[in-house]
């Protein structure tokens, strides 16, 4: 059986002031490529994750969108997403 899935994960640290945003694409189990908005840029884990990752990484479109989700995606989903996560401990 042959699986594919992507992940976003948004990862909150006091509120709003220190935001992570992971990108990551599995196939088979196995993480092939992730982009961490702390480093800024893709990372391959293997031969064919390095080639995405490398042509991702190349279009400016594409690495401004993923630059920018901590602020449209993260922060702005955040006030939905407190009753459920923050306020649940």
């Amino acid at each position: 059986v042959l699986q594919f899935l992507g992940k976003t994960e948004c990862h909150f640290i006091n509120g709003t002031e220190k935001v992570r945003f992971l990108h990551r694409h599995f196939y088979n189990r196995q993480e092939f490529v992730t982009f961490d908005s702390d480093v800024g840029r893709y990372e391959g884990f293997t031969f064919l994750g390095e080639k995405w990752a490398q042509f991702w990484n190349s279009d400016p479109k594409i690495m401004e969108n993923q630059r920018t989700a901590v602020d449209w995606l993260c922060r702005h989903n955040y006030p939905i997403v407190t009753p459920f996560s923050v306020e649940r401990r």
